[in-house]
């Protein structure tokens, strides 16, 4: 994987929901289970939340939040 697109996709905001403007990182593990179950949207942002679905389930989490920009 491309190092750009895993920074871009864990600094990514939620655009929509009940956890918009959340960076994906920071998502809760529940909501992206119930995404991978019912399906991810189409397109980059779906992309984006299989791959936080995927860290998290493998417990990457913590070694990437340092790579959070902070909001400004």
């Amino acid at each position: 994987m491309d190092d750009k697109l895993l920074l871009e996709a864990i600094n990514q905001t939620m655009p929509f929901g009940k956890y918009a403007g959340r960076k994906l990182l920071q998502l809760p593990e529940p909501y992206l289970v119930w995404f991978h179950s019912k399906g991810f949207p189409e397109g980059k942002l779906g992309q984006q939340l299989a791959l936080m679905y995927e860290i998290k389930l493998n417990g990457l989490e913590e070694m990437l939040a340092p790579l959070l920009v902070p909001k400004q």
